[in-house]
């Protein structure tokens, strides 16, 4: 008789035939599924790109010292290169908000070199914020130590990195194109360059990560839901190890005009590009675009207790909800962000008042601020106003990542936990009066003992997000 020689994918397919051939001659009930062993999360690596500098350690330096990544825009910094000069001028001209949170380039050290992210066979394919989103993923995973050769370790590591929009840039200079009738010269990378979800496909074949790959697009909660999923991936057994956060490069002149006509943008501090993002302070008028992206390693406990890996905190809860009001702005009364941090809280078994530090969303927008912090303040009642409760928006110093926001956010709160060093609120002069002495914003940053930490992300279209992190013994 001829021996079969079998492929290991046609192996799997046969049984899986087989099994549901027997399956369909019985007339048996089927078994429950299976249950799933509880898994802890926990973070092992740390990388940031962001307008403060590159890499985590220079960035959180010069957070804590309460230093600025913020400056005047340039014409060169709306990217439109392909239009007359002419054109660009008027551009410029037109736009209410002139200053953004810009990574500064280079190569410098903690500054961002690009071409060190353009390999030959995929660069053409690689818009800005892929490149942020590799370069984070790479100093995370060398913090961590993990770097996976063997075929079983990569098919058990994942990836989960989501951006907020993506490369408009490329859509800008592809409709100029259309508008000059010179479609042909389209480059055939255009449709690879401006998916989102190409970010998290990069690093996946970086680095032969096999695992879940997955990127999630919420609007500025999307790092903060790129974790959060990633953690539930480990705690189903999809994956041992994820790789996760957010990524965005949407200094652009269109991506800017669009949050010039939405009115979301700061327009009274063009001249003092360093006073313009200031979260909680009665003088705030709409938030700093910025970019740049966040990446964490996140694994399960008793893989990185095996390996000896390095453990910064514990992911202990993760919790979603939908405003179901409007498309850009929250309940006045903070219903969606009091579901989302309360249903954080209740995943992590802990109590309101074992909380020690609150990463918040805060923007610089005059509701959205005001909102969330009568929403931390309902949901944390006296131990938010007895003064116990630390909380801060980082975003003074960096501006708005949007969908890079949350998990660079998810970094700084991680780090507070991690140096016992909570940050403060930059440009925070005149409290919004909301606040009382004893519940108010962090206006140094400030060493203290951080034994768990929430950080929140709400997004455009009533989207929520807080994840809740730990220490761990």
């Amino acid at each position: 008789m001829k021996r079969r020689w079998w492929s290991k994918s046609a192996l799997i397919c046969y049984r899986i035939h087989r099994s549901f051939s027997s399956s369909s001659r019985s007339h048996e009930s089927f078994n429950p599924p299976p249950s799933f062993p509880h898994r802890r999360v926990v973070v092992t690596g740390l990388g940031m790109v962001t307008p403060l500098g590159c890499g985590v350690e220079t960035t959180w330096n010069r957070l804590i010292k309460g230093e600025s990544g913020i400056r005047a825009l340039s014409i060169e910094d709306l990217k439109m290169n392909g239009f007359h000069s002419d054109t660009q001028s008027y551009t410029f001209d037109q736009l209410t908000s002139k200053v953004a949170g810009i990574v500064p380039s280079g190569t410098n050290p903690g500054e961002f070199n690009e071409s060190s992210w353009l390999d030959s066979k995929h660069g053409k394919s690689m818009a800005r914020f892929i490149s942020y989103a590799l370069c984070a993923a790479d100093e995370a995973l060398k913090d961590s130590n993990w770097i996976p050769c063997n075929q079983d370790e990569k098919e058990k590591t994942g990836v989960s990195i989501g951006g907020g929009i993506g490369s408009i840039s490329d859509i800008l200079d592809a409709s100029q194109l259309i508008c000059e009738k010179k479609l042909r010269r389209l480059s055939p990378f255009f449709v690879p360059r401006i998916l989102i979800n190409m970010a998290a496909g990069h690093v996946s074949m970086k680095y032969g990560f096999q695992g879940p790959n997955h990127a999630a697009v919420t609007a500025c909660a999307t790092g903060a839901n790129s974790i959060g999923d990633a953690a539930r991936m480990i705690q189903f057994g999809d994956a041992d190890v994820m790789v996760a956060g957010g990524t965005e490069a949407s200094i652009d002149a269109l991506s800017i005009a669009g949050f010039c006509r939405l009115r979301a943008l700061s327009t009274k501090y063009n001249s003092t590009p360093h006073e313009a993002s200031r979260p909680f302070d009665c003088d705030r008028d709409g938030f700093v675009i910025g970019e740049g992206a966040g990446i964490i390693v996140l694994e399960e406990l008793e893989h990185a207790k095996k390996r000896g890996a390095k453990i910064y905190a514990e992911l202990r809860g993760y919790g979603m909800s939908g405003d179901a009001h409007h498309i850009t702005q929250p309940h006045t009364d903070g219903r969606g962000a009091i579901l989302a941090m309360s249903r954080a809280l209740k995943q992590s078994g802990l109590c309101y008042d074992q909380v020690d530090y609150v990463n918040a969303h805060a923007t610089s927008t005059p509701l959205g601020d005001m909102v969330e912090a009568h929403a931390i303040k309902s949901l944390f009642s006296r131990h938010a106003t007895s003064g116990a409760l630390a909380f801060s928006s980082t975003k003074g110093a960096i501006g708005h990542l949007l969908g890079a926001a949350g998990a660079v956010e998810a970094i700084f709160t991680i780090l507070a936990i991690h140096n016992g060093i909570a940050p403060l609120s930059l440009n925070l002069n005149i409290p919004d009066p909301i606040f009382e002495e004893g519940f108010m914003p962090l206006k140094a940053s400030k060493e203290m003992q951080i034994r768990a930490a929430l950080s929140n992300a709400f997004g455009f279209g009533g989207t929520n997000a807080a994840l809740l992190f730990a220490t761990i013994k």
